[in-house]
């Protein structure tokens, strides 16, 4: 079963990630969150990201401000990265998106947009479903359902 990693640098970011975990506990996608700064904390940091490409599939990495915590996440792991940038700012997450886009060649972080927690557990899903039939079932359904 596919299993997906939510880290986020703090708390404060726990009401925009959630939107994240409510996607995977509706269609049934196992996954854990994880709080870790990387400014303020970089070796728990790296500890995850030693959990996270033994045990997981893929990354969701919320941060506001600076925002190098998907990065990070994206330079210690070979999985795929889905950046979500947090309004934690008064740039009201500007900060955020254009730090997390501004990746070098090599290190790709894919972004969505600021808050963007639901989308970035979609498209988790849409990668997912390319190797898990029991994901791509729920993906299905979930598409049917926005349509609707």
């Amino acid at each position: 079963m596919s299993k997906v990693a939510i880290i986020m640098g703090s708390k404060s970011d726990l009401d925009i990630m959630k939107k994240a975990e409510d996607v995977f506990t509706a269609y049934e996608i196992e996954f854990k969150t994880f709080i870790a700064s990387a400014h303020r904390n970089p070796v728990k940091v790296r500890e995850i990201a030693e959990d996270i490409e033994n045990s997981y599939d893929i990354v969701i990495a919320g941060a506001g401000m600076a925002a190098h915590l998907p990065g990070v996440m994206a330079s210690l792991v070979h999985k795929p990265v889905i950046g979500v940038p947090v309004d934690a700012s008064p740039l009201k997450g500007m900060d955020a998106l254009l730090s997390i886009v501004q990746m070098p060649p090599g290190i790709p972080v894919a972004t969505v947009a600021v808050n963007g927690s639901k989308n970035a557990a979609i498209l988790a899903m849409q990668i997912l479903a390319l190797k898990d039939s029991q994901i791509s079932k729920q993906y299905k359904k979930l598409r049917a359902e926005i349509s609707q």
